[in-house]
């Protein structure tokens, strides 16, 4: 103890049992928050991964009619990746025509969900009239193949991870783009 000359006793350097039990107490409440949020942080890399694609399949609808030329997005399942396309003379060539992106890989605008960014996430099942690849007209609509004017049906490709399924959906004729997830079966379940 030290002298303290205005309180005419000594005084104590240290801290109290009850300050100490208080700080103990806070820390735990807050640790408590902290740590079922980052639990959540896979969740939130796959529902960037979905934000993504929704993002990219606009951008994809957009430079259609900006540029009044073919755009397609091609995905590769077995590579876990996108890439937009300028679709040139008909022809879908993702390696010659992929559109430019100076952060993307060899500055190709392509988008790999084996990045740890994107929290695990996996394409699955990409489906636009029978393949992985959609094909935005000069009016940005779905379209059944390069140079033609028939319209798409309506097509969807899945992202699965963090335990959901999430399905990104193009409508026929109008290319409007929705999200749902999709109920997965848990075992046991129906």
């Amino acid at each position: 103890m030290s002298w303290d000359p205005r309180f005419g006793k000594g005084r104590s350097n240290g801290y109290t049992l009850v300050e100490v039990l208080v700080v103990v107490t806070i820390l735990g409440l807050a640790g408590m928050m902290v740590i079922p949020s980052l639990g959540q942080a896979d969740v939130l890399r796959v529902q960037g991964a979905v934000r993504s694609i929704v993002a990219d399949l606009t951008f994809a609808q957009s430079d259609a009619l900006a540029y009044q030329e073919e755009r397609a997005v091609v995905f590769d399942t077995d590579e876990n990746r996108y890439t937009l396309v300028a679709v040139l003379d008909g022809i879908i060539d993702v390696d010659a025509n992929a559109l430019y992106d100076p952060s993307g890989p060899d500055q190709r605008y392509a988008v790999d969900f084996d990045d740890p960014r994107w929290g695990g996430a996996q394409l699955d099942n990409p489906s636009f009239d029978g393949d992985g690849i959609i094909i935005f007209d000069e009016l940005g609509g779905p379209v059944l193949a390069p140079g033609s004017d028939e319209p798409a049906g309506t097509g969807s490709v899945d992202v699965i991870g963090s335990n959901s399924r999430m399905r990104v959906t193009v409508e026929a004729f109008t290319g409007h783009i929705t999200v749902a997830e999709v109920p997965t079966i848990q075992n046991g379940g129906s």
